[in-house]
């Protein structure tokens, strides 16, 4: 783990520079406690039922990964993609697919724990489809 040296009473934009010196695994351990930081504070009262979930739906791709599927939709509209970079983006595709259907899995299951609608769960999250949609 990375050790940063910070001085107190830090600054905002100091605490950005001092977590874009984190490694990308570090970053991503940070990334997820601050996620169950933010869970916690906006709804202390939640159930541990309804944090797990939360984490769950909140939870992004790993930074690495969505760097370079951003990378291979890149060179396909520049039509420079090869045969095997076509392949491993479809493979992050379908990766991704997977991991948005469990994410739609774990807000239908909130919603149902809360007695509402998914679409009435969407809108208190503030979570918006996608344009694609």
């Amino acid at each position: 783990m990375s050790t940063l040296q910070v001085k107190t009473d830090l600054p905002f934009d100091e605490l950005l520079n001092a977590v874009e010196q984190l490694n990308l695994p570090d970053l991503e351990q940070l990334m997820s406690q601050v996620i169950t930081l933010q869970a916690r504070r906006k709804a202390p009262s939640l159930s541990k039922n309804e944090s797990e979930l939360l984490l769950k739906i909140n939870q992004g791709l790993p930074l690495n990964i969505q760097k370079r599927f951003d990378e291979l939709v890149a060179k396909r509209q520049a039509e420079t993609l090869t045969p095997d970079e076509h392949q491993e983006l479809l493979s992050l595709t379908d990766r991704i697919e997977k991991s948005d259907a469990m994410r739609v899995e774990y807000m239908a299951k909130l919603a149902n724990f809360r007695g509402i609608s998914l679409s009435a769960l969407m809108k208190d999250l503030d979570i918006r489809s996608p344009a694609y949609v």
